[in-house]
C-alpha cells in the first residue's frame, strides 16, 4: 500500500492498522515465509461484494423504519412503560397459576434505552422467549427431572425456585369440605399457621394425602428425595410465615413441616439397604432416651489473626465444619468459634424397641436409635408406644470398623414425625362389618357366658380363673378427679394353686390375645428390670433412663409368672406400679416419674408345692399384706381327685390333640367335639373376640350413677368383721375400689355405657368368691352359707344342682367305700344311685324347685349321670 493511499484513509482506520502490525509483529513474516499452499481467494473473489438491486431489498411489512415513538418518548417514559410492560406479565402469569420467582431488576433499562427501537424490540422478544420456555420447564414439567436424580433436580435453582412456589400455593390454597372455621370454609394450612403463630410453635402437621391430591409432583418428590425435599418445605413454611406475619421473625428463626398419614409402617427387624436415604415409618416401645442437647446449626468462626469473622456455615449430622482459609487475611487459621453469632438446635436421641406382640416367636426384639431434633426433643418418654415417620440414613462409627475390621456404617432415623399409639391404630383398623358383628354379639343375653368360654377355649374348667381374666382384660375406668389423684382402673389378679393347672398356660394366652402384653418370670426379672433403671451412654458418657417391663407394659398387661420366686426386695419396688400406676426414680442425678398404667396378672407356686386347705393363703404363698392387698382377685387353683371331672378333662384334652392336628379337617373337628365347655356356651371366635376387646376398651367408658349403695356398704362391714375373726386375708378399703372396677368391667363387656345393679351384683360375687376361696377349709364352708344369697346371684341353677348332686354322690361313694372297702367298690364298678327326694329336699333348701330343666340338660348327661324311676344313677 502506498503512502498516497496511506494518507487518504480515515484517521480511525490508520490506527487500527497500526494496532493490528504492533500486535501481529513477525508473525506476519512467518506467515508469508510458509510453503505456498493452496488459494483460498479466486481472482475476482471482489465481485461477491458487489450492490445487486434486486437482492438488497427487504419486505416493507412489519418493519417500522419511522421511529416515530421513540421521537415522542422521553427517557422516564420509557422506564415507566418497561415496568409496566413486565408487571402485566407477571400478572398475567400469577393468574394462570404460573408464577415464578421473578426477581429481575431494571438496572438493564438504561441499556434498552441507548438502543434503537428495532435493536430494543429485538432483544425484548429473545429475553420473553426465553423466560417463556424456562417457565413451562419449570411450571409444566416439573415432574420431569431430564434424566437428573431426584435428589439432585431439586436442588437446582429453577426446580428449587419452583417447589417453593407450589408448596406455598398448597399451604395457601387447600380446603377440604369437612374444615369449616367460624362456618365459613377457610384454608385448612392457611389456619394451622395463625395457630402456630397464635401458640408460639414451630411446626405445622400435614397430611400426606391432602399434598397427594393437590400436587402430585411435590409428594412424588417427598417420596424420592425426602430430606432435600423436606429442607425446601422447611423454607417454603419459614419465608410464607414471614410474609404474612413478620414480626413472628422475632421468635421463631426456623419453622418445620411435619408429615402424617404417609406410609405403612414397617418392621424394625424388615429395615434393609434399600430402605436407606429413604422415607419410611415405624412403631415400636421407647426404651432409651437422652438428654435434650444443645447442637450447632448455623456456624460462624472468628479469625484470631485479623478478627475476621467467617460464615455463616451451615453444620450437617455426618462431618463436623472447618473452615479452611481466611479471605481477609489469607491465613489458616487459628480460628475460633463465634459463641455469640451460631445459631443452635435441640438435639435428643431416643432407642425405640419392637412392641411386644409384634416380636416373632423365639426372637429377641430389635431396637433402632432416632434422632429427635427441633420442637420433637421430649415428646415421648421410656414406656410410650408411637410411630415415627423419618428418613432412614447411615452414619460412620469408628467402633464398628474397628469391631469388624471392616468399612461399616452404622443406621439411624432422622425423625419428622412422631405420634403417640396407644390404641388408634387397632382400632382404626376395625371395618363396618367388624362393628356391625360387634354390636350384634353385645345384644347377646349371654354374651358374657360367651367372653367367659372364650377365655383359653384350650384349657378344661377354672371358671374362677377365666372369669378373673376376662375383667382383667376388659378393665375399669381409671379417674383422675382435677388431675391431682389417680384411681386406677386395671384389675391385678394373683393365680395361686397346685402344680399342673395350667396356670402359666393362662398367661400365655393373655400375651397373645391382649393388644399390648409383656411377659416376664420372677427369676428372670430383678427389681430394674421390672421397674427402671440408669446406665451410662457408652458414646456420649450420659446417664440414661432404661425402661423395665412395667413401663413398657403401659396401657396393656403385665405378666409376671413364678412370682413366688422373686425376693422381697424385687416385690417391694412394685407396689408404687401396682397402686398408683407410675413408677419413681431419683438416681445418678436423673429425678423423674414414668407411667406403668397396665394390669398385673402373677402366679404363683404354694409354698410347700401343693396347696394345703388346712392353710390360709398368705400362709401358702408366703406374701406380705401390703402385696396382697393390692391384688383385685385371688383365684385359688387346686387339683382336687374327682372320678367324673378327671374323665371328662381326659375326653377333652384328647379331643383338643385331635381337633388341632395340622392334618384336620372342619368334619374331623365336629365329630370330636362332644365334651362341651363349662359354661355350656359356644365361645366367640378368636379373631372376632379380639376385635370385640379393642372396640370395647376404645369406645366403651361406663359410669356409675345410681348403685345400691347401701349393699355395698353393708356387705362391706360384714367383710370386715369376718376377716378380723378369721385372720386370713385382710379387708381393707381397696376392696371396694375392686368392685367398681370389676362393675366397670362388666357393663363394658356388654357395651353398656352405665353400670346397672346387675353388674353391682356380680362385682360382689367375684370378690366375695374370692375372699372365701383363700379361707381354711372349715371357715370356708361356713362363710358360703353366711354369704349364700350373694353367691347364688343370676348363677345358673344348673350348675348349681349339679354341684349338689356331686355332693350327695361323694357321701355316697364314701358310705360304701367305708363299709365295703375301697377295692370292692373300685372293682364291682357298680353304679351308685340316689333317690331323686334327696336332690330335691337339698336343692328346697335354697330355693329351687323345678329340676325336670336339670334332667333333660346337657350337663347333667356330660357328666355321666341318668334319670330313671325317680333314682339318679351313676356308674363309677
Amino acid at each position: 500500500m502506498s503512502a498516497s493511499q496511506d494518507d487518504s484513509l480515515p484517521h480511525e482506520e490508520q490506527q487500527l492498522s497500526e494496532e493490528e502490525n504492533e500486535i501481529l509483529g513477525d508473525d506476519q513474516s512467518a506467515i508469508g515465509s510458509e510453503g505456498s499452499g493452496e488459494d483460498l481467494f479466486g481472482d475476482d473473489f471482489e465481485r461477491d461484494y458487489e450492490a445487486i438491486d434486486e437482492l438488497d431489498r427487504y419486505e416493507a411489512g412489519g418493519i417500522d423504519d419511522d421511529d416515530e415513538n421513540d421521537t415522542d418518548l422521553t427517557i422516564e417514559q420509557r422506564r415507566r412503560a418497561e415496568r409496566d410492560i413486565k408487571r402485566r406479565e407477571r400478572e398475567k402469569r400469577r393468574r394462570l397459576g404460573q408464577e415464578l420467582n421473578d426477581e429481575s431488576d431494571f438496572d438493564d433499562d438504561e441499556e434498552l434505552i441507548g438502543l434503537s427501537s428495532k435493536s430494543k424490540r429485538t432483544r425484548a422478544n429473545d429475553d420473553d422467549v426465553g423466560m417463556d420456555d424456562e417457565s413451562d420447564a419449570y411450571i409444566k414439567n416439573l415432574g420431569d427431572t431430564q434424566g437428573h436424580k431426584i435428589s439432585d433436580w431439586v436442588q437446582m435453582p429453577g426446580p428449587h425456585n419452583e417447589v417453593i412456589q407450589h408448596f406455598k400455593k398448597f399451604l395457601r390454597t387447600f380446603k377440604i369440605t369437612a374444615t369449616t372455621v367460624g362456618g365459613t370454609n377457610k384454608p385448612l394450612y392457611r389456619e394451622a399457621l395463625r395457630r402456630l403463630v397464635q401458640e408460639q410453635k414451630q411446626s405445622i402437621i400435614v397430611d400426606f394425602e391432602h399434598l397427594m391430591s393437590m400436587d402430585e409432583v411435590l409428594a412424588f418428590f417427598l417420596l424420592g428425595a425426602p430430606e432435600q425435599t423436606l429442607k425446601i418445605f422447611h423454607e417454603a413454611l419459614t419465608d410464607l410465615c414471614f410474609e404474612l406475619y413478620p414480626n413472628h421473625r422475632a421468635i421463631e428463626k426456623e419453622l418445620f413441616v411435619r408429615v402424617s398419614n404417609c406410609l405403612q409402617n414397617d418392621n424394625i427387624r424388615d429395615l434393609r439397604v434399600e430402605h436407606l436415604n429413604k422415607l419410611i415409618g415405624i412403631s415400636g416401645v421407647v426404651t432409651t432416651s437422652t438428654g435434650v442437647l444443645p447442637q450447632l446449626s448455623i456456624i460462624k468462626f472468628n479469625c484470631q489473626k485479623c478478627g475476621f469473622t467467617l460464615g455463616p456455615f451451615t453444620q450437617n449430622q455426618e462431618n463436623e465444619i472447618k473452615p479452611g482459609s481466611c479471605p481477609e487475611c489469607q491465613s489458616n487459621g487459628p480460628f475460633e468459634l463465634n459463641m455469640e453469632e451460631t445459631l443452635y438446635r435441640n438435639y435428643q436421641r431416643i432407642s425405640i424397641q419392637e412392641s411386644p406382640g409384634t416380636v416373632p416367636p423365639g426372637r429377641i426384639p430389635r431396637s433402632k436409635e432416632i434422632l429427635l431434633l427441633g420442637d420433637l426433643c421430649d415428646t415421648c418418654r421410656p414406656g410410650d408406644e408411637i410411630e415415627v415417620l423419618g428418613v432412614y440414613r447411615n452414619t460412620y462409627n469408628i467402633s464398628l470398623n474397628i469391631q469388624n475390621n471392616l468399612p461399616v456404617f452404622a443406621t439411624i432415623i432422622e425423625a419428622n414425625y412422631i405420634s403417640t399409639r396407644e390404641d388408634k391404630i387397632s382400632f382404626e383398623t376395625l371395618t363396618d362389618e367388624d362393628i356391625q358383628e360387634i354390636q350384634r354379639l353385645s345384644k347377646d343375653p349371654k354374651i358374657a357366658q360367651r367372653i367367659y368360654a372364650s377365655i383359653g377355649p384350650s384349657i378344661y374348667g377354672h371358671e374362677m380363673v377365666k372369669k378373673s381374666i376376662a375383667f382383667a382384660m376388659f378393665g375399669g375406668e381409671p379417674k383422675n378427679p382435677g388431675g391431682k389423684h389417680q384411681v386406677r382402673g386395671d384389675i391385678n389378679i394373683l393365680l395361686c394353686g397346685d402344680p399342673s393347672t395350667a396356670k402359666s398356660q393362662f398367661l400365655k394366652y393373655i400375651e397373645k390375645t391382649a393388644h399390648r402384653a409383656v411377659f416376664t418370670t420372677g427369676r428372670g426379672a430383678s427389681a430394674v428390670g421390672l421397674t427402671a433403671y440408669v446406665q451410662r451412654n457408652a458414646v456420649t458418657r450420659e446417664w440414661t433412663l432404661e425402661a423395665g417391663a412395667l413401663v413398657l407394659a403401659d396401657r396393656g398387661v403385665c405378666l409376671i409368672d413364678e412370682f413366688d420366686k422373686m425376693s422381697d426386695q424385687d416385690r417391694t419396688s412394685i407396689h408404687e406400679a401396682m397402686e398408683q400406676q407410675s413408677i419413681s426414680i431419683s438416681k445418678a442425678g436423673i429425678v423423674t416419674t414414668l407411667q406403668a398404667r397396665c394390669s398385673v396378672i402373677a402366679a404363683a407356686n404354694p409354698v410347700g408345692g401343693r396347696y394345703d386347705p388346712a392353710l390360709t393363703f398368705m400362709d401358702n404363698v408366703d406374701l406380705s399384706e401390703p402385696i396382697l392387698t393390692r391384688f383385685d382377685i385371688l383365684c385359688t387353683v387346686r387339683d382336687i381327685a374327682d372320678p367324673v371331672q378327671d374323665e371328662l378333662m381326659a375326653r377333652f384334652v384328647t379331643e383338643s390333640h385331635m381337633r388341632h392336628h395340622p392334618l384336620a379337617n372342619e368334619n374331623d373337628a365336629q365329630q370330636n367335639h362332644v365334651v362341651p365347655n363349662i359354661f355350656n356356651v359356644e365361645p366367640i371366635p378368636q379373631e372376632i373376640f379380639k376385635k370385640y376387646l379393642i372396640y370395647a376398651k376404645r369406645r366403651i367408658h361406663p359410669r356409675m350413677t345410681s348403685v345400691d349403695q347401701e349393699k355395698i356398704a353393708q356387705l362391706y362391714a360384714k367383710l370386715r368383721r369376718e376377716s378380723l375373726v378369721t385372720g386370713s386375708v385382710p379387708v381393707t378399703v381397696r376392696q371396694i375400689e375392686s368392685m367398681v372396677r370389676i362393675a366397670e368391667s362388666h357393663a363394658r363387656m356388654h357395651l353398656r355405657d352405665f353400670v346397672n345393679d346387675d353388674d353391682i351384683n356380680v362385682a360382689i360375687q367375684i370378690v366375695l368368691q374370692s375372699f372365701i376361696d383363700a379361707q381354711k377349709y372349715g371357715i370356708m364352708r361356713t362363710m358360703k352359707k353366711v354369704f349364700q344369697r350373694y353367691l347364688t346371684y343370676k348363677k345358673d341353677n344348673n350348675e348349681f344342682l349339679l354341684f349338689l348332686l356331686k355332693q350327695l354322690f361323694q357321701e355316697n361313694l364314701a358310705f360304701q367305700r367305708n363299709r365295703y372297702g375301697a377295692d370292692r367298690v373300685a372293682s364291682a364298678g357298680a353304679a351308685i344311685k340316689i333317690s331323686e327326694e334327696d336332690l330335691k329336699s337339698r336343692a328346697r333348701q335354697y330355693s329351687v324347685l323345678d329340676l325336670k330343666q336339670f334332667y333333660e340338660s346337657p350337663l347333667f348327661r356330660s357328666h355321666g349321670f341318668k334319670y330313671e324311676d325317680k333314682f339318679i344313677t351313676q356308674v363309677l
